[in-house]
């Protein structure tokens, strides 16, 4: 088995209309350069509310605006380098700000719209951030008595006042609607700035599942040269429209569907919301899309709870669907012979996978999954229906990708390949370590901390254990994540969790046991489908004593051993404490990038985790 891998392929992107980082130098250069070469086409398109229809925005608009919002910058007076925060969803404004502010040699903080109003206090502090650009006044409004007392805001600037700020207290001189803030108009081009790669431009605030993010500090080089390496091995063509829902803030998002296509000349509509993506993957109809594993997740836990109401034969035939498709990708991927099975597909292709594949548009070539483990079975579901999805790997302090799986190479149950020019090996304990140009600077004022994750080698340490197959990197667990059972037995919780939530019944689940005999869980269920349960084992849906039902602990604990089949016997679960409120952002047991706080929710749960060792 390898213990260190290096992709070194030289081959060019796909598309003939690439910029690559080398040409572009800063990411403010790469956006004038695609200005410079495709000014008609249409570089972004966003939903108006006037109209009611999606809007297209050329890259000569979007030069103008860049100007415009440059000039109200500029007159701010701050230096270069000064730190600039911006909370907004996903729009063509969110591209409008950062460029103006990176072609000031600005230094872009994104923030995350949902969190918590006293942690974005602490980023804005420990950043120093002079302006903010807030979304909206309603935004402004929950964050005012948090950032309020920041004095090293100078600026504050809300896009869209709607019903006006509120009381302002003390800030009113320095709050601003962005309408009144901007000048009426600007030049038609930013002016030119000949930066520095290797020059400071984001600091990403990494989601802190334990104690305060950290500022992850990344050079235009660093994103720059992810987004060329990864476009090395996915082709994407000046007529690709993406649909941009992952914050923009996610650093995936960001390099991958934002500054990837602005390489390649592509298309890039902003989704309205979560709510509404549905509808929106109907309108947009993407060639390709970028999305974390929930999405897949919660997509594939409605597909089944249709299918548990349908008849046995509906049922069958989406087995059917399935099961053929994933052997017609096996072939199609050169690790299977083609067999008399594979003509049942264009029936199963017509009455099933078609039009589950109409719901996500119908015209993905090119489905990227990122961001946390893809579970096996729902990607074995997806691909089997005919549905293009490649996972990768990668963390913010990388830029964030590390590797991808390649589309003639798809293998699921692993992360990919490295890019090119990445190097990755396996250290001490199984920890996969990377080194290459999108490694980070390091933490911002905390060096410390950088010192601790980067050698004097140049290697960086993700935490993460994994094994490496030919070129395959496998992700096998979290070194700070392992539980030492009370018998020395060593257990990885994610994996359990990941085969616990494979069940639409499960909404959320954390494995818990460190130093004790068995492992237990704690428990989120679907409340809908906990309705269907309750009625089943002649509970009271609507009774909260009904949760701490013995029926209900046995019948949940033989339903997830029926999930566990394939752990060995000491990993399984015997007792779980279930709930039916949610873990969240606002309740501080999710991180913004939807990542569980182990040690918020083992705090929070604290007597319940008692009770099951009791």
């Amino acid at each position: 088995m390898p213990m260190f891998a290096r992709n070194d392929r030289r081959e060019s992107p796909g598309s003939e209309d690439v910029i690559t980082a080398e040409a572009a130098r800063t990411l403010d250069g790469l956006f004038r350069m695609r200005v410079h070469r495709s000014p008609d086409r249409p570089a972004y398109r966003n939903f108006d509310k006037a109209t009611g229809e999606w809007r297209d925005s050329s890259w000569r608009e979007m030069a103008a605006e860049v100007a415009r919002w440059q000039s109200a910058l500029r007159a701010e007076d701050l230096p270069e380098g000064a730190r600039v925060a911006l909370a907004l969803r996903n729009c063509r404004e969110w591209v409008i700000f950062e460029q103006a502010a990176l072609g000031l040699g600005l230094v872009v903080v994104p923030l995350y719209t949902d969190d918590r109003p006293d942690n974005v206090a602490y980023i804005l502090r420990d950043a120093a951030v002079a302006l903010l650009l807030v979304g909206e006044g309603s935004l402004w409004r929950r964050l005012a008595s948090s950032v309020a007392p920041l004095d090293c805001l100078k600026r504050i600037v809300v896009l869209d006042c709607g019903r006006g700020l509120g009381p302002g207290g003390p800030l009113d001189e320095r709050l601003r609607c962005a309408a009144e803030w901007l000048p009426e108009s600007g030049p038609a081009l930013p002016p030119e700035r000949r930066g520095d790669p290797d020059e400071l431009a984001t600091i990403v605030y990494t989601s802190g599942t334990t104690g305060r993010p950290k500022g992850v500090m990344l050079s235009h080089g660093n994103i720059l040269s992810t987004a060329h390496n990864a476009l090395a091995s996915y082709d994407l063509f000046v007529d690709d429209v993406l649909l941009s829902f992952l914050p923009l803030s996610h650093s995936f998002e960001r390099t991958v569907g934002y500054y990837l296509p602005m390489m390649s000349g592509s298309t890039v509509a902003h989704a309205r919301s979560i709510q509404q993506l549905a509808e929106d993957l109907q309108q947009i109809r993407p060639t390709a899309l970028i999305a974390v594993p929930r999405i897949f997740e919660r997509i594939h836990c409605r597909v089944q709870e249709q299918l548990a109401k349908k008849s046995p034969i509906a049922r069958g035939l989406f087995r059917a669907a399935v099961a053929v498709g994933w052997r017609r990708f096996e072939v199609d991927q050169g690790r299977r012979r083609p067999g008399p099975l594979l003509l049942l597909w264009p029936l199963l292709e017509r009455l099933v996978a078609h039009p589950i594949r109409t719901r996500l548009g119908g015209r993905a070539r090119l489905i990227v999954s990122g961001g946390a483990a893809l579970p096996v079975g729902v990607s074995h579901t997806f691909i089997g229906l005919g549905m293009p999805i490649v996972q990768g790997y990668g963390l913010t302090e990388t830029s964030p990708v590390v590797s991808g799986n390649p589309v003639d190479d798809n293998r699921p149950a692993s992360v990919g390949v490295p890019l090119r020019n990445v190097e990755v090996r396996i250290g001490e304990q199984d920890e996969l370590q990377v080194r290459g140009p999108g490694v980070m600077l390091g933490y911002w004022n905390n060096h410390a901390a950088t010192a601790q994750v980067i050698d004097h080698d140049g290697w960086l340490h993700t935490g993460d254990q994994a094994r490496i197959e030919g070129r395959h990197i496998y992700i096998t667990g979290r070194i700070k994540d392992i539980l030492v059972l009370s018998n020395g037995e060593k257990v990885s919780p994610g994996d359990i969790e990941t085969a616990i939530t494979s069940d639409p019944l499960f909404e959320q689940a954390m494995v818990v046991g460190e130093g004790q005999p068995y492992l237990a869980a704690l428990l989120v269920l679907n409340p809908n489908l906990w309705i269907d349960v309750a009625r089943e084992l002649q509970l009271d849906a609507f009774d909260h004593a009904s949760l701490e039902s013995e029926r209900l602990n046995r019948y949940l604990i033989g339903r997830i051993r029926d999930l566990m089949h394939d752990f060995p016997g000491y990993a399984k679960v015997r007792r779980v404490h279930v709930s039916l409120e949610p873990w969240n952002v606002d309740n501080g047991l999710l991180t913004p990038t939807l990542k569980v706080r182990r040690a918020q929710v083992v705090d929070r749960f604290r007597m319940e985790i008692a009770a099951l060792y009791g």
